[in-house]
């Protein structure tokens, strides 16, 4: 077992997943992408305010409440990596990743939240 100390050293250490990320309604096929420091954080939050139902995309709310849970799917579309020793801006990165990532899949906003 871990101690207290190598515990914290091991928090301190971790670094999220960053990177693009969907949320599908898999009945009707519509997706919300979004790019992220912190892809598992901002998926717990989209989740959360969906089950609240106080999500601010009120397409995306609505469909949520049409349809059990089940029928949304979560899914890491490319992930940044992190680079040791260099200054990055990691916020613009990880935009710029969406934007490609948007373009690569051919999402149209038809079937966009």
């Amino acid at each position: 077992m871990k101690t207290k100390k190598e515990l914290k050293k091991a928090y301190k250490q971790h670094k999220p997943v960053m990177g693009v990320f969907q949320v599908k309604n898999v009945v009707n096929g519509k997706v919300l992408i979004e790019g992220n420091m912190d892809i598992h954080a901002r998926w717990n939050r989209h989740r959360t305010e969906l089950r609240f139902g106080s999500h601010r995309n009120t397409q995306l709310q609505k469909d949520w409440n049409e349809v059990p849970e089940e029928n949304f799917t979560f899914s890491i579309l490319s992930e940044l990596e992190y680079k040791e020793g260099e200054s990055v801006d990691y916020k613009k990165e990880v935009k710029t990743l969406e934007e490609m990532v948007i373009e690569e899949f051919g999402i149209a906003d038809a079937i966009r939240y």
